[in-house]
């Protein structure tokens, strides 16, 4: 793996810029870079194999319908904006546009300076990378903290993150504990959870006590104005829900058109990023908190960014707007695995936001050919990318309309006529003239190619030729100009086409080759039968209240079958075992008759708004989506969403009769769309950001018991 990154280094040498080149070395000579790359890179892929297993229908025909709800979204860009903009209007939120970064910035500081803004909570957000938004706030005396953990660990450290989706992927464990000890005075400790309870305990006052929460939008649905909000660790519904304004920052493309195709990214986006079926926080924000409604933000603020896309998209490179940030294509990348995230940067060595091969295409369209173009260059275009990427971008084909210069040239002048005022630092720039010996040897070679008979020729006038120049050996040593001559020799070209020598392999396997055998090769007679649409590892005959219980099992929840003598018991019972008194609840009308009466004549303190202390939380639930194991709980006069959030165990009463089959039909129940914001909950907060090692208990809940009412 490491020839081919030096391969591609050094093919390409006449065009890489020093810095580029320097940052690359110093990844290449870095072996816990590489181990931590690896251990990424394997772990990824094992999951997201087994998570796409369970998909209700077959991959490719899921990532079809992904590509073309995206395309239609990216081709009707103003009209879904109209539609999206008109309902987050009517939900109550305050909507600005910003043209630019810089726009952008400024929004955000006036919004900070209107509230005296002295704390700022921010959960992960690849716009708020892009726009540079911590700098612009400390500038201003206005701290900032970054609450996951991947991004909270490399803020210490003073890095950029390393990974869309695994921010401090490129650490080893010693390396977090010896920033924790230096940057927040902890003793030195290796142990993960100890590490994460440290990060919880810093962080949880900060949630409390900031002025603003600074979110990302995974995707808005224009049919009704919602912001859907993704996370684990549960961050991301501390800063939407805690502090009084809520600023969401999201680019002009990340859109869906209805509630169902958001189930459709919601099965794909989580599958791909992180091999989980569904994250476990699905926030589903349509407005500002109500007047009768005990949590949730005053002021909800959505900036809708273009910085440049509204550019792309009139380009030959619009297909990388479809893109919805899963990191499935760094994963994938052999060079990515080799030199990591941190050696994607652009001509002058500032970082992009965005590396591996998304950023190789992104980064030149939003911040400039001439700056961020050789990143086109660090790949093999082998299409790993392509066959990871669960909308189907062709980032190959991409790549290398970056390499040849970007845009459709026309196509940008008649829109920067349309819009003279767009800022030129984000466009992309024409190609150079190309040296006229590359020139010709181009032109030859795609004569060549273009005609199967050539090519077939000459790659065997290669190889013979080959072989009289270096009988012995599999190498031809080229002249140091070439590029290759600086580190390593050329392979010898071979012999025969590789679909010769493919031919020739099989039928040395299989010499017989009788029609028994071909038959046998047929889909029809093969040993492995293939899947029905809609099937499931699980046998048809199980109820929705087994495979929801399934579900949530899997992913360390609880689900327990009570009647309703029975729900007060086991909620006194879980306090004794907690040593505890009181419990956040509910009010006493959402809740079974009775519960809230029962728990008073035990003594138990029962609160009904947001207190830190309180270890266990109550509430009912709206719904539940059995193929996922999920609870949906909206909000509502007397149905605090810290309930569930805030305490160490939450406990859900749920009703048998309220589980459906699929979560596009939670999705579209009328209750979430109507409610100021619901939180769609898949088992106990979680994380994986240091060395990909599982910690239960994060920012959210560490225990889930799930009571199922008859």
């Amino acid at each position: 793996m490491r020839q081919l990154t030096h391969i591609v280094k050094y093919f390409s040498i006449n065009t890489m810029s020093d810095i580029f080149h320097q940052k690359i070395d110093q990844s290449l000579a870095n072996p816990v870079l590489h181990a931590a790359l690896d251990a990424n890179a394997r772990r990824r892929k094992a999951a997201r194999t087994t998570a796409y297993a369970s998909l209700p229908e077959p991959l490719e025909l899921m990532r079809e319908r992904a590509k073309s709800v995206r395309e239609e979204i990216i081709d009707e860009l103003d009209q879904y904006l109209d539609q999206f903009l008109h309902n987050v209007n009517n939900n109550g939120m305050i909507v600005h546009r910003a043209s630019d970064a810089e726009q952008a910035r400024e929004i955000v500081l006036e919004i900070a300076s209107q509230h005296d803004a002295e704390l700022v909570a921010k959960s992960k957000t690849m716009v708020g990378e892009e726009i540079d938004i911590n700098n612009a706030l400390e500038a201003k005396g206005i701290r900032v903290v970054e609450t996951d953990l991947g991004e909270y660990i490399v803020q210490l450290r003073g890095e950029p993150p390393a990974h869309i989706i695994t921010p401090a992927v490129h650490l080893r464990r010693s390396e977090v504990a010896a920033t924790f000890q230096e940057k927040l005075g902890v003793p030195y400790n290796e142990n993960i959870q100890v590490m994460t309870e440290i990060a919880h305990r810093v962080l949880r006052e900060t949630f409390l006590t900031a002025d603003i929460g600074i979110s990302g939008v995974n995707f808005g649905v224009a049919e009704s104005g919602t912001l859907c909000v993704l996370t684990n660790e549960g961050n991301g519904r501390m800063v939407t829900t805690l502090p009084r304004v809520h600023i969401a920052l999201m680019g002009i493309e990340r859109m869906v058109r209805t509630m169902d195709d958001l189930a459709l990214m919601l099965y794909l986006l989580p599958r791909s990023a992180t091999g989980q079926k569904i994250t476990v926080y699905t926030n589903l924000i349509n407005g500002p908190r109500r007047p009768d409604e005990i949590d949730g933000p005053d002021e909800r603020h959505l900036i809708l960014i273009d910085n440049g896309r509204s550019v792309v998209q009139q380009s030959g490179l619009k297909e990388i707007l479809n893109c919805i940030r899963c990191g499935a294509c760094l994963n994938a990348c052999p060079v990515f695995r080799e030199i990591g995230g941190h050696a994607y940067v652009g001509r002058h060595g500032q970082h992009t936001p965005y590396p591996g091969p998304i950023g190789s295409v992104i980064s030149p369209c939003l911040f400039g050919q001439y700056e961020y173009g050789e990143l086109a260059r660090a790949s093999s275009l082998c299409g790993a990318c392509k066959e990871a990427c669960p909308v189907d971008i062709d980032l190959p084909k991409l790549m290398l309309r970056v390499r040849a210069g970007g845009m459709d040239l026309p196509a940008f002048l008649d829109l920067q006529q349309k819009r003279p005022d767009h800022h030129l630092k984000n466009t992309v720039h024409t190609p150079t003239s190309v040296p006229l010996g590359l020139n010709i040897g181009l032109r030859l070679f795609t004569w060549v190619a273009s005609s199967p008979g050539r090519f077939s020729t000459v790659q065997r006038l290669a190889g013979f030729f080959g072989g009289l120049i270096t009988p012995h050996t599999a190498w031809i040593k080229l002249p140091a100009f070439t590029g290759w001559g600086y580190s390593r020799d050329f392979p010898r070209p071979a012999k025969k086409p590789f679909r010769a020598r493919f031919a020739s392999h099989t039928q040395a396997l299989n010499p017989a080759n009788n029609s028994d055998e071909k038959q046998n090769l047929h889909p029809e007679h093969s040993e492995v039968p293939a899947m029905d649409k809609g099937s499931t590892s699980r046998p048809q005959s199980q109820t929705l209240l087994q495979e929801f219980a399934s579900e949530l099992t899997a992913l360390d929840g609880k689900c327990v079958e009570c009647t309703q003598d029975e729900i007060a018991q086991y909620v006194i019972a879980l306090l004794q075992r907690e040593g505890q008194k009181r419990i956040l609840t509910w009010g006493a009308e959402t809740l079974p008759p009775r519960l809230i009466d029962e728990l008073l004549a035990q003594d138990i303190d029962v609160q009904y708004s947001p207190d830190e202390h309180v270890k266990v939380g109550l509430t009912g639930a709206l719904a539940a989506a059995a193929e996922t194991g999920t609870i949906a709980l909206p909000a509502g006069k007397d149905q605090p969403l810290t309930a569930s959030l805030l305490p160490e165990i939450h406990i859900a009463v749920l009703h048998k009769n309220d589980i459906y089959k699929y979560l596009s039909q939670v999705l579209n129940l009328k209750e979430i769309k109507k409610a100021s914001a619901a939180a769609l909950i898949s088992g106990p907060s979680r994380t994986a950001d240091i060395e990909m090692t599982l910690t239960i208990g994060v920012h959210g809940p560490r225990e889930v018991h799930v009571l199922c009412l008859d």
